[in-house]
């Protein structure tokens, strides 16, 4: 058993699993063509598209290619697959760029590629306009070809990660600087100035200012974007909306931080020692529930989390109406104060690890790898 299996909302054909209906146990996805050759390493979910990212840079997507989010797709071709992964292109021929970086708005998808010196510099959105960076497009309501972003990030600098909320993107650069943007409105992006126009959108990338760390990581909720520093460090900043309390119980600082997600309504901060510290909202069980045992990874999807425990245990709590949680939920499809096992190494053969998870809009992803190498 190795490979990538998904669960879930698939209405849209999202998971990749060749049909369009939710599942709650995890289903194998496929591919159109061969499958990837190397393991995945990063999954970016839209509200009706997937995209995986493998360690040698390459993307494929899944699900709806109606708002350009998954690159060049030939609509004239009635036989494309939209239930199954392809490849996604970035441009004709294909670009010789590796992919290193991907995240997804509701209807759009921003990738980061490697230079011709092999520097991560090259940015691309493709989707819906207004969380695009050309100000030139904000006429129109879609970009249906992937668009480079001119003049960013500055020179000699990389980009060294990015995020996404629902409708705005946040970049963190490896000086520490952070640019965002997109929808603005709500001050996820910080002081808008003269930047955005009258709706609050952002179309090309403004450092936000008067962060006062070196930003190491930054996440993104629905109209919120926390920022952190360097662990050791371990500042804090939430920029935004303060919906669920997510600026006014922030803490100040986590000094001792491994990993940082977010959902639409929550942040989380795993702990080096395995432990979760969170805050948001919580009305469906998405807060850690009491008794969780020491945790690898984590992974937050629009309203529910997927953890990995140190003992090879998948897990997922919180809003899981489309079987994202697994099949046993409560009123509502909550999985409140307690959590459901996905995914187990016991329940596998010998030589198989759980390498990656992933959480998206109602969706949930385990990638399973034989001795390092995916099958």
């Amino acid at each position: 058993m190795d490979g990538i299996f998904a669960l879930g909302s698939n209405g849209s054909g999202q998971l990749g699993i060749h049909h369009k209906d939710d599942v709650s146990v995890p289903k194998q996805v496929e591919f159109v063509g061969e499958a990837p050759e190397s393991d995945i390493v990063h999954i970016a979910a839209g509200g009706n598209h997937t995209v995986l990212l493998t360690e040698a840079g390459k993307a494929y997507w899944a699900g709806d290619p109606s708002s350009g989010a998954c690159g060049i797709v030939d609509n004239t071709d009635k036989e494309v697959e939209i239930s199954k992964f392809h490849e996604l292109i970035i441009s004709t021929p294909k670009s010789a760029g590796f992919i290193r970086h991907v995240a997804c708005t509701w209807d759009s998808t921003v990738l980061v590629l490697e230079d011709e010196n092999s520097g991560v510099t090259l940015v691309y959105t493709c989707g819906i306009a207004d969380v695009g960076a050309s100000s030139t497009n904000s006429e129109s309501s879609t970009a249906k070809l992937p668009t480079l972003v001119e003049d960013f990030p500055p020179p000699e600098i990389k980009v060294k990660s990015i995020s996404a909320g629902f409708r705005h993107v946040v970049v963190v650069l490896d000086n520490g600087d952070v640019y965002g943007w997109g929808n603005g409105r709500k001050g996820q992006l910080g002081e808008l100035n003269d930047t955005a126009d009258s709706k609050g959108v952002i179309h090309q990338p403004k450092k936000i200012s008067g962060v006062p760390f070196k930003v190491a990581q930054a996440v993104c909720c629905q109209y919120t974007t926390c920022l952190i520093g360097e662990p050791g460090d371990g500042r804090i900043l939430v920029l935004g909306a303060d919906k669920w309390g997510l600026k006014s119980s922030a803490p100040a600082e986590i000094p001792n931080w491994n990993t940082i997600s977010a959902s639409w309504g929550g942040i989380y901060v795993l702990q080096r020692n395995g432990t979760l510290v969170a805050w948001g909202r919580d009305d469906h069980g998405q807060l850690p529930p009491p008794g969780l045992p020491e945790l690898e990874s984590i992974a937050a999807g629009s309203e529910h989390i997927v953890a990995l425990t140190k003992d090879g245990d998948v897990l997922s709590w919180g809003w899981g109406e489309h079987g994202n949680c697994g099949p046993q939920t409560e009123k509502f499809g909550d999985v409140k104060g307690r959590w459901n096992v996905l995914a187990s190494l016991k329940n596998l053969p010998e030589g198989p690890k759980i390498t990656a998870i992933g959480a998206g809009c109602a969706t949930s992803w385990i990638n399973i790898a034989t001795d390092g190498l995916f099958l």
